[in-house]
């Protein structure tokens, strides 16, 4: 059985695409699993199937947060510390970060604001705690990792604020964190990298604190993906982050204003004052054709960027963590950080 392109089908017993007016293909309900890199699918297999909603939420929290282990710091020359940083207003509560630092450093380091990924619904800056004590020690950088306000219970503008406020934190704070002001990035996964594009574009607005560069990981920037209007390919989105998952995430983020720049990062007209960015995505991604066509507007608005789609990896290909492609993309990451801290000035 042939499907589009010429790609080769498997029959199967789980549902990749539900779209009005899609018919079964020979009467067969079909997946994409078998287009997975063999070394990623059993940790895809593995991922439970979550429904999304206001009744699930706090269970969905509770699971994602018990599975969140701390890594060990022994021998990473790198020291953790829970940091709380004001409110963007007054009247705003305090945001909660994870501060990872350098324990011996002579010179200012370079630093990376990070925040975490989860559909804008969920997750902590502890789901990503390993990577940011292997890229802060690899990197000898500091790192601060943002536990911003989630939705439906606040839904925008609360975690833009929380992630400007911790940028603020960050910038007005760099002698005396050790940091330089000039060698600050900013970055992401999924919802974080949304996230992070949008905190960058509010940032380019208003110029008042510096970014370098931003490291997005597949992005959620775009609303419209996985709409009835806007379903996307049918060979992405089967796994992990689906259709009506990232339709639901936009829904609770949004909170039922206007899908608009900065929030919505796609819908912004002008990204010609953006730094220099990287963007990693999956070739099964359900964001794959929303972050190439970032790419390619930021290239025609005159910014440094670059791009790498890892083939047959789909959302949270990095939970298989021996996989050679997360080794790649880990690898790819921080070189890309790294030379952008370098050459910050």
């Amino acid at each position: 059985m042939r499907g589009r392109e010429g790609i080769p089908y498997q029959e199967g017993t789980k549902a990749f695409l539900v779209l009005p007016g899609n018919d079964e293909i020979g009467g067969s309900v079909l997946s994409t699993l078998h287009l997975l890199d063999p070394a990623v699918r059993p940790a895809i297999e593995a991922f439970p199937e979550i429904s999304i909603d206001r009744e699930t939420l706090s269970a969905l929290r509770q699971m994602f947060d018990q599975q969140a282990a701390l890594a060990d710091l022994t021998g990473t020359g790198i020291k953790r510390e829970v940091t709380e940083v004001p409110g963007l207003q007054p009247g705003q509560p305090a945001v909660r970060c994870l501060k990872y630092s350098p324990n011996k450093s002579t010179e200012p380091t370079g630093a990376y604001l990070h925040i975490h990924g989860g559909g804008y619904v969920l997750g902590a800056p502890e789901m990503a705690d390993a990577r940011n004590v292997s890229l802060a020690s690899r990197l000898g950088i500091t790192i601060l990792s943002v536990d911003y306000r989630l939705a439906p219970e606040h839904p925008i503008p609360a975690p833009l604020d929380d992630c400007y406020a911790a940028l603020a934190w960050l910038s007005t704070n760099a002698e005396r964190l050790g940091v330089d002001p000039r060698k600050i990035a900013i970055g992401g996964e999924s919802a974080g990298g949304g996230l992070a594009a949008a905190t960058a574009l509010h940032a380019c607005h208003i110029g008042e604190f510096p970014i370098c560069a931003q490291i997005l990981t597949y992005p959620m920037i775009d609303d419209r993906t996985g709409s009835a209007a806007t379903p996307g390919d049918p060979l992405t989105g089967e796994f992990i982050w689906t259709r009506e998952h990232n339709q639901t995430g936009w829904k609770y983020y949004l909170g039922g204003a206007q899908p608009d720049a900065p929030f919505v990062p796609a819908r912004a007209d002008d990204l010609s004052r953006l730094p220099p960015t990287w963007i990693g995505t999956g070739a099964m991604d359900l964001f794959r054709d929303e972050n190439i066509e970032y790419a390619k507007r930021l290239l025609g608005a005159g910014v440094a960027a670059e791009l790498i789609v890892y083939p047959r990896v789909c959302h949270g290909f990095q939970q298989a963590v021996d996989a050679p492609v997360t080794k790649q993309y880990l690898r790819d990451q921080s070189e890309a950080l790294k030379r952008r801290l370098d050459h910050a000035r």
